[in-house]
């Protein structure tokens, strides 16, 4: 027998509380994107600061390819403390999701994620060691809350969509991440043009001192949109099937979705003697029950968001190394120029390429299917890096040009509109109410150590100015191989999950 509260809300008409969700949930990976990605600008300016070599004469400093450039190690170590703080976040925090009730451990994560915010830009003294160790701290911080937000915001507004939309609705609030992307190239923009503009360093002397300043100011500023939504955050009632699948307490469930859908009480209220039909399920997470069960499907899961991440912020992060030959020599322009030219080359990247495909999903996913957009993404990503990578030393390394762009550029289109969005959606939609969270962070945390290998494995075989054109033709090449992967188990392992409630997905 279906609860009428949660038939209420499969069958509910799209209304203004589902856009106020989508708007608070979407603020968190607002911020996420924002605080992940305004780390490639962040460590140029780091390199000027920190990494400037003294005492050369004037035509070996003004032409030397090492020349404020972070160590290897050190990049690295940065790039990879915020996602192995986000898988810890993951794992953690979806548990709680699960244990404790959705909303109560919702606020905890975002005030994790601005604390820690604000501590990345008063990061500790002055010196080169004790600056970057406590950038790295703050930075492992901010990881956990990033990853305590994606389990959570999924969840949640999964829970409260409608059958018809509910992946529309997931989407739109996984499209906020690519806002965020932009708004930390803009933000980077406009302070370091504030600096530049103040103070006009001359890239042949010694980076000025303000300019340490500037990325503190950046890093916190991430803090903002997240602070904005706590409030709303805390006045978010439970989701109607965690109190009654979970904490079975059906009238309470009603109640809570009196206060938030265009229904009323008398709708949605179970008779008084109801008893929950056949006791809820008791087998234990990871109990061989559990993996006949749902096995298959977590496996999928996380799956395809280990290999799309380590596709995906291999390519984000790192899009400066690729388009290196149009940001110029560090040497001719200064440390708020050299800022400015990876954040724009972001932005634009952000508003040609990943924003409409995030958008793209919304449009299409409950019409076309999560697992048809996902196998498409797939395809058409490693047929991109396929012919961008394999001619690379024959054609593309003497002819960096529009085209090259463009084809580098549907990558993230592709991505977004396929695989990077679905895997967010998909666990949310498959696993019973009480490990859906848990499960969603075990995806997302298997995710996030792919985006560590993409990102540092990346990091260090891109790093340095000179580019070694067979390494980059192989590292393209085999993310076409990933991704080929990627569409494999898709094909095999990820059930569709359109156009039916969470309780006949779980069955």
């Amino acid at each position: 027998m279906a609860l009428k509260v949660l038939y209420a809300l499969d069958t509910a008409r799209t209304q203004w509380y589902h856009f106020k969700a989508i708007i608070i949930a979407g603020m968190g990976l607002f911020s996420d994107a924002y605080d992940l990605f305004c780390i490639p600008p962040i460590l140029r300016l780091l390199g000027r600061i920190y990494y400037q070599k003294p005492h050369l004469p004037t035509d070996e400093f003004n032409n030397d390819d090492d020349n404020f450039v972070i160590r290897r190690h050190v990049d690295s170590a940065l790039l990879g403390v915020a996602f192995l703080g986000t898988v810890i976040g993951q794992l953690v925090f979806g548990r709680l999701g699960d244990r404790i009730g959705r909303r109560r451990v919702y606020g905890l994560s975002l005030m994790v994620m601005i604390l820690s915010a604000l501590g990345c830009g008063f990061s500790i003294c002055t010196s080169r060691s004790c600056v970057l160790v406590s950038l790295g701290f703050f930075r492992f911080l901010l990881g956990v809350g990033i990853g305590g937000d994606y389990p959570l915001s999924a969840t949640i507004m999964s829970e409260f969509a409608n059958k018809r939309t509910r992946g529309s609705f997931i989407a739109a609030v996984f499209s906020m991440q690519g806002f965020g992307i932009l708004a930390s190239s803009i933000v980077t923009m406009v302070v370091c043009g504030i600096f530049n503009a103040a103070s006009h360093p001359n890239p042949k002397e010694k980076t000025p001192s303000e300019a340490d300043v500037a990325w503190r100011l950046i890093l916190m500023l991430g803090a903002i949109p997240a602070a904005m939504t706590y409030y709303w955050r805390m006045m978010m009632p439970e989701t109607a099937r965690y109190t009654a699948l979970v904490e079975l307490n059906v009238q309470q469930a009603a109640k809570d979705m009196e206060k938030v859908l265009d229904v009323s009480l008398s709708q949605i209220a179970e008779d008084e003697s109801l008893t929950l039909p056949q006791d809820p399920p008791s087998y234990p997470l990871f109990s061989k029950q559990f993996l006949r069960l749902h096995g298959r499907d977590l496996f999928g899961c996380s799956a395809s968001w280990f290999l799309v991440d380590v596709v995906f912020y291999s390519s984000n992060l790192f899009q400066s190394k690729v388009y290196g030959k149009y940001l110029g020599k560090k040497y001719e322009s200064n440390v708020y120029e050299d800022a400015i030219h990876v954040a724009l080359f972001q932005a634009i990247v952000a508003i040609c390429s990943t924003i409409p495909g995030y958008w793209f999903t919304v449009y299409f996913i409950d019409r076309i299917g999560r697992r048809k957009i996902q196998m498409m993404g797939f395809l058409i990503m490693a047929l991109v890096y396929f012919a961008i990578g394999i001619p690379y030393t024959s054609h593309w390394q003497h002819h960096i040009n529009k085209g090259f762009m463009v084809l580098y550029g549907l990558t993230f289109f592709f991505a977004n509109f396929g695989p990077n969005t679905t895997t967010f959606i998909v666990p949310a939609e498959l696993f019973p109410a009480r490990f859906r969270s848990t499960c969603h962070g075990i995806s997302g945390a298997t995710g996030k150590v792919g985006a560590i290998i993409g990102a540092v494995g990346f990091g260090w075989a891109s790093h340095g100015q000179k580019e070694d054109p067979k390494a980059v033709k192989i590292l393209l090449v085999i993310l076409g191989g990933v991704c080929l992967l990627g569409l494999a188990v898709t094909y095999f392992f990820t059930p569709e999950t359109k156009g039916r409630s969470l309780e006949e997905n779980e069955e």
